[in-house]
């Protein structure tokens, strides 16, 4: 384990800040993103900052898994991104503590239509659900949601972990499982994204 990953998170996150700061507000929000550019401009760069969630799901003991972006940062991608996507096991008994980490950074819930819906480990169950928080909003997924041919349980138990101050862990995707995951969604940001990942001056494993 390394705090390697996540001081890139933090030097990133500062950056989308920073470009972001003088930015008007067009109510777009990480489900508008637009395929090409991604959530770097949408209002969920304002203010990005992804560390209270992933702080608050150590606390509460919960494993959920980085995904998107993030998760490429982590890997040493450049592109910036303003929004933090997970995948966690979709355990009734899990839920509980997924909701308390919400609850305890503030975060608001939606239904993929974008019904807002009470942050209650029921509604988590759902095979994607959206948040905002005041720090980072995106999609907390589970194996449920529609994956393809990707076998996301294996996935899951492949994830890798990031240690940083204060025993803060952040579990998140092996950088293979990223690229398979940029692949099969096809976008012309995942592909440029998957790309950069595999290229041979990426400094790539696993």
């Amino acid at each position: 384990m390394t705090d390697e990953p996540l001081e890139r998170l933090r030097a990133a996150a500062r950056r989308t800040r920073e470009l972001a700061a003088n930015r008007a507000g067009t109510g777009l929000g990480h489900e508008d993103a637009d395929d090409d550019v991604g959530t770097i401009g949408t209002d969920g760069a304002l203010g990005f900052d992804p560390f209270p969630l992933l702080e608050a799901l150590h606390r509460n003991g919960v494993r959920a898994v980085v995904i998107g972006q993030v998760a490429g940062i982590m890997h040493g991608s450049a592109e910036l991104t303003g929004d933090l996507d997970l995948l966690w096991d979709g355990a009734p008994a899990h839920a509980p503590a997924l909701a308390a980490a919400f609850v305890s950074v503030g975060a608001r819930l939606a239904d993929e239509t974008g019904t807002p819906m009470a942050t209650r480990p029921d509604a988590l169950l759902r095979p994607r659900v959206r948040f905002t928080s005041p720090g980072a909003g995106g999609d907390c997924c589970t194996p449920a949601l529609a994956w393809g041919d990707l076998r996301v349980r294996e996935i899951l138990d492949r994830a890798i972990t990031a240690a940083g101050p204060g025993g803060l862990e952040v579990h998140y995707v092996t950088r293979d499982d990223l690229i398979r995951m940029r692949r099969a969604l096809g976008r012309p940001k995942d592909l440029r994204r998957a790309d950069e990942l595999d290229s041979p001056g990426s400094g790539r494993r696993g």
